[in-house]
């Protein structure tokens, strides 16, 4: 199996504060790979390095076959995207929205056309292609933005807390989606505050205070710790550094 993700002591420093911490860590081709952490320890700044929104104070990292510092164009054409804060824009409508983003990866017209139909009917959403997407429900918003991150057919994709605050049912259908795209090869890097959702990952990691804590499968991970849940696990690595922030 070939990696898809390569990360070697990469670094980011805010003046005298580091951000992220020489963190190491390889992904392969088509695994689903959770990225944890407290907020403020980290993850957001490792993504956006990753994938070519910031630069790294030190370190490596390859991308889908990629220099994250010589070949940033490369990465971002080769990755997709999503991010709970920010994906589609409210004030376009659906189909506007696929046409943006298509037009954005570097799909033709007829591309645009036959995989974004595609898309519609596969999330039973044909009938609201002409609806803004800010009248939309939060999940069927969120199941639209993961699949026209797909829309280019990327090497890899970056969900950055995709189901923040949709309900159990939408969430996992969107794992369910996750699983999917994984299993046409995707790899899928995701970070989520719901510890149920760290069990779904082939393997996760853990990070506090800028640095990767722990790293395994979620079983792997459960026996190291003599744990019954990554929650509990998250909470006893992630419960020290809260109290000395403090």
């Amino acid at each position: 199996m070939s990696r898809a993700i390569e990360v070697q002591d990469l670094t980011r420093r805010f003046g005298a504060f580091t951000a992220v911490d020489a963190i190491t860590v390889d992904v392969e081709a088509g695994e689903v790979f959770g990225f944890l952490g407290a907020n403020g320890a980290g993850k957001t700044t490792a993504i956006k390095m990753l994938i070519g929104l910031l630069a790294p104070t030190s370190g490596t990292a390859r991308v889908a076959g990629f220099d994250i510092l010589t070949q940033s164009e490369e990465v971002r054409r080769s990755i997709g995207y999503m991010s709970q804060r920010f994906s589609l824009y409210d004030d376009l409508t659906v189909r506007e929205n696929i046409t943006l983003y298509g037009g954005i990866y570097g799909l033709t017209d007829a591309e645009i056309r036959e995989r974004g139909d595609g898309m519609l009917e596969t999330l039973q959403l044909a009938d609201t292609r002409k609806a803004l997407v800010g009248t939309l429900p939060l999940g069927w918003k969120q199941k639209l933005a993961f699949s026209v991150a797909m829309l280019h057919r990327p090497k890899v994709v970056f969900l950055d807390e995709p189901t923040g605050g949709v309900d159990p049912v939408t969430r996992r259908q969107f794992w369910e989606m996750i699983y999917a795209a994984a299993a046409r090869g995707t790899t899928v890097f995701v970070t989520t505050h719901y510890m149920d959702e760290a069990e779904y990952c082939d393997r996760l990691s853990i990070m506090v205070d800028g640095r990767i804590a722990a790293m395994g499968s979620p079983a792997a991970l459960k026996r190291e710790f003599g744990a019954p849940s990554i929650d509990e696990i998250f909470v006893r690595l992630a419960r020290p550094a809260a109290a000395g922030a403090a």
